[in-house]
């Protein structure tokens, strides 16, 4: 497995076998789905998704049905089209063998050749929901579902130029966290009813907690 930091597979690249449960592999599944012709990522999509694999992101949504594989492809295909030289990186992968669940951390570079002068660095957080193959020794997965996960500060991005957007919402959550520090502050004694009478206290009587 090639390292993710290192440019994207060329277009002649073969698509590997078809296990994504493994941690080494998906970096290049994401690679092959975001920097290949669409031949290649339709090949992608049938190798590693299910028929009725799902994909959700703050743009869009497909839901899950038979065929809406289908939809993700378009998907795919129109990311291309906007972005034709997209660089990403994969950071990090966390396998989750319990829930069956792939938590992919990325940050790519997107620019719309149609705009001038546009690009946008974002981060995302990747989650994949995979599901066992049938009849299959050792038992191998298939992608079920892909939800991208953005903050907030970084999916604006894709909406500004220049990150003007995020200024604003960096601004409100600044904004937000004083709210916080003055509710905390102002709304002291339900904090203290919590702790001395609800929380670990629930035996003592109020006179009892005021005496110590």
């Amino acid at each position: 497995m090639e390292d993710p930091r290192k440019p994207a597979p060329s277009s002649t690249m073969q698509t590997p076998s078809a296990n994504p449960s493994t941690e080494a592999e998906i970096p290049q599944v994401i690679h092959l789905l975001t920097q290949s012709p669409p031949s290649t990522q339709r090949k992608t999509l049938e190798t590693y998704f299910t028929p009725s694999a799902s994909f959700t992101h703050p743009f869009c949504r497909t839901g899950s049905f038979e065929g809406s594989r289908w939809l993700i492809w378009c998907i795919y295909r129109w990311y291309k089209i906007m972005s034709p030289k997209i660089e990403i990186s994969v950071d990090s992968v966390a396998y989750d063998p319990k829930n069956l669940i792939l938590y992919v951390s990325i940050h790519q570079l997107f620019r719309v050749w149609l705009v001038p002068f546009f690009s946008a660095h974002v981060s995302l957080v990747t989650v994949l929901h995979l599901v066992p193959r049938k009849h299959t020794s050792p038992t191998t997965y298939l992608i079920r579902a892909q939800n991208d996960l953005y903050q907030v500060n970084e999916f604006v991005k894709f909406a500004s130029q220049f990150g003007i957007l995020s200024v604003f919402v960096y601004a409100w959550q600044l904004l937000a966290t004083l709210f916080c520090v003055l509710g905390a502050g102002l709304f002291w004694p339900v904090s203290w009813v919590e702790q001395n009478m609800v929380g670990g206290n629930e035996q003592r009587s109020l006179v009892d907690v005021v005496k110590g």
